[in-house]
């Protein structure tokens, strides 16, 4: 233990010759008192476990206070040990800090939506207090991660997939990518472990050979940047496991087809070096098409920076570059945690907090946001998706999701903006609203005084949650009394739908507790968000039924219960495809050949002329015409769970052309169970196999499986389902 606590000051004492060596044994004395006699899962003392935790917050180069409590950060919730204590003894920082983790700490991962919620709540709000909470929580999850063989393995999967799903990405986002990729490989390891292998096994049959060919390239790398009196650092950078899976799952290649399995790194002193460097490298090998990023010009927004190319080598072999500056590389590995550097015994942290302003934004829609599934699309945007750097007409960088087009330009510009918009230019060119933006793309705003606000239709298309959280608050302020009245109406609606009253569940005191949950200040405001959409009716009855079932007795609910069941059953007339028509009796129905619907597909059906009512599926693309041109012509359908019934699906399949794929094809869909009932195929200029197949199946599930199996063929690239 002596030999950990002396490992964390001499690591401290590289990057901080000031350290306070007295104030961090003092926590490794407190936090060993407190542990005394506690073992972790492996049989070891448990005080191992903070002290690890420090080791890595110490490899991030975290100052005093950080390291005090990581080495503190459980004895407040494992043992007697006070906050006040803590307080005394460290400092309000590290006492803040150590309950900052504490309530991390309460935590647990679950698949119900609702409950995650609040636990990204509680994340999002420990960064925006102090970002320091969360590199200590990543520290300590890192190291439960490189433990976690001691756990069942029950465990050791909701770990893991608690970890892939929230920490890893935080680390992502942050820019922490030391911790970011270690976390990704354990993960992996634990939930696909045969997958693990295999790629495990497949690096290190062609190890040496790999090896020779880095060093290859870095010996005629190094003597002609030393020619150009480039002075630098070259070292090969290996690839993560997961990385290499993510890109085989996605792309559906073999590890041979992984272009960046060799990469180098160079590392220099100075932009300009930087640039250089790369006129070299393109000087003595071929860069590969659409293969380079400046992230230098245009930083990520956890600001990541270095110059990527993807270059062809020796005998056609493709490889990585990657270069940066020193400065560049260190915020590379450490990310945010690189700005709690050290300059003249003051904490350089203005910069880190302007960079991280991403995290109040999204405390704001956070707040805003009722409906958990909302929430949770939004938080995924935040933190997986891509970005897309395009520039303002004065050359300033603004950082969107991929995907975004000029109106989620506008609001990240300013709401006054987006809500005066009506119209952009693109590269100088006026162009749709709707266009997607591409990197570097220079973007204009058109914008008029007479522009009365967004429209609706605006909350389809736009990407970033900022215009998103800006376009519903116009709404909810300029539309309040119709949301109002339309959200009384939904209510009414889905209570008579399970048999209810207003009377029945409209109590004062259990509406309140609705308020209080949701946080609304009035009835109105919970009408209003219902109509407009925040939140479900569904949800704000189930919250009143269960101060109903308080109330009543069970057997007064089962009553209730079956007397609706049995006034849905004599409502209800299934047609012979399965399909019930609401408030419709004995009238004909037909699935359409557009898109051929199938159970568990959504639906809704459209009333012709004289052939009965014709059932589409929702993202049928003739849906969309039939309900602009007769909208007062469509109904509510659904399926009834008929047996012995199959219904036809038609699919799509790209791949590139070779002998034996459509062999391949009716053996894959025969072994998922699936009949085949018609095969078309041609092949295109470009030596892409496009077929069509029209399978025949029970419900979707069994239609998933087909596209599943069509997708493991070698060569298939993009399965698609048509829309009509």
């Amino acid at each position: 233990m002596e030999a950990k606590l002396k490992t964390i000051i001499l690591n401290a004492k590289k990057y901080n010759r000031r350290c306070d060596v007295k104030k961090i044994t003092k926590a490794f004395e407190v936090a060993k008192k407190y542990h005394e006699g506690q073992l972790r899962k492996s049989g070891e003392p448990y005080i191992i476990h903070p002290l690890e935790t420090a080791i890595i917050l110490t490899s991030l180069q975290s100052d005093d206070d950080t390291i005090c409590a990581g080495i503190l950060h459980d004895v407040v919730e494992d043992t007697e040990c006070t906050a006040e204590e803590i307080r005394q003894n460290f400092g309000q920082d590290v006492c803040d800090l150590v309950e900052g983790v504490t309530k991390l700490g309460k935590i647990q991962y679950s698949d119900k939506q609702e409950s995650q919620v609040e636990n990204y709540r509680k994340l999002f709000l420990a960064m925006a207090k102090d970002i320091r909470v969360i590199m200590i929580k990543l520290s300590d999850r890192l190291h439960n991660m490189r433990t976690l063989k001691h756990v069942k393995p029950e465990k050791q999967q909701r770990i893991a997939r608690e970890t892939l799903e929230i920490y890893a990405p935080l680390a992502n986002r942050l820019g922490i990518y030391s911790i970011k990729w270690e976390l990704e490989d354990l993960c992996f390891m634990y939930l696909h472990p045969d997958k693990y292998e295999h790629i495990l096994k497949a690096i290190a049959q062609k190890r040496e050979q790999r090896e020779k060919f880095i060093e290859d390239i870095k010996l005629e790398l190094k003597k002609h940047l030393t020619k150009a009196r480039i002075e630098c650092e070259i070292k090969g950078r290996p690839k993560h496991f997961y990385s290499i899976y993510r890109k085989m799952e996605k792309d559906n290649k073999t590890i041979d087809q992984i272009y960046d399995l060799f990469a180098l790194r160079v590392l220099v002193s100075s932009v300009k070096d930087c640039y250089a460097v790369l006129g070299i490298v393109h000087e003595l090998y071929t860069p590969m098409p659409r293969r380079f990023k400046d992230y230098i010009a245009m930083p990520k927004p956890n600001m990541y920076q270095s110059l990527h190319n993807t270059l062809i080598g020796k005998d056609g072999v493709p490889f990585e570059v990657q270069i940066r500056t020193y400065d560049m590389n260190r915020v590379a590995e450490y990310g945010i945690a690189a700005h709690w550097a050290y300059k003249e015994g003051k904490k350089i942290k203005d910069e880190a907090e302007e960079k991280m302003g991403w995290i109040k934004q999204s405390i704001e829609w956070q707040n805003d946001t009722q409906n958990e599934e909302e929430y949770i699309n939004k938080l995924k945007i935040d933190l997986y998706e891509d970005q897309v750097f395009v520039f303002t007409p004065k050359g300033q960088i603004k950082s969107l999701p991929r995907g975004s087009n000029a109106i989620d330009f506008a609001y990240s510009i300013h709401e006054q903006v987006g809500h005066k918009m009506m119209g952009a230019k693109i590269n100088s060119r006026i162009a749709p609203i709707s266009q997607l933006l591409h990197n570097g793309d220079i973007v204009e705003i058109i914008t008029s005084d007479n522009q009365k606000g967004p429209s609706m239709d605006w909350l389809k298309i736009v990407k970033s949650n900022q215009a998103r959280n800006k376009i519903q608050q116009w709404f909810k302020k300029e539309k309040r009394e119709e949301n109002i009245s339309r959200g009384k109406e939904l209510i009414e609606k889905e209570m008579k739908r399970i048999g209810f009253e207003h009377a029945d569940l409209f109590k004062d005191a259990w509406i309140n507790i609705v308020l209080d949950r949701y946080k609304y200040n009035s009835l109105e405001d919970m009408y209003s968000s219902v109509g407009f959409g925040a939140i479900s009716p569904v949800k704000i009855i189930s919250r009143l039924l269960e101060e109903y079932r308080k109330v009543n007795t069970e057997f007064e609910i089962e009553k209730k219960i079956e007397e609706l069941k049995k006034a849905k059953v004599d409502n209800k007339k299934v047609s012979k495809s399965g399909i019930i028509v609401k408030g419709i009796d004995n009238c004909l129905v037909k699935l359409s050949r557009c898109c051929n619907p199938i159970p568990g597909d959504e639906i809704v059906g459209y009333i012709t002329r004289g052939r009965g009512v014709s059932v589409h599926r929702k993202d049928c693309l003739n849906v969309k015409d039939l309900e602009n041109n007769e909208e007062n012509r469509m109904i509510e359908v659904e399926w009834f769970k008929a047996p012995n019934v199959s219904y036809t699906a038609d699919i799509e399949v790209h791949a590139n052309d070779r002998r034996g794929l459509i062999v391949d094809y009716t053996t894959a869909i025969t072994n998922a169970k699936a009949n085949i009932l018609s095969i078309s195929a041609r092949t295109t200029k470009d030596r892409i196999a496009i077929t069509n197949l029209t399978v025949e199946v029970a419900t979707i599930e069994e239609l998933d499986k087909v596209i599943r199996a069509i997708r493991k063929v070698d060569s298939v690239y993009e399965v698609i389902r048509s829309k009509g």
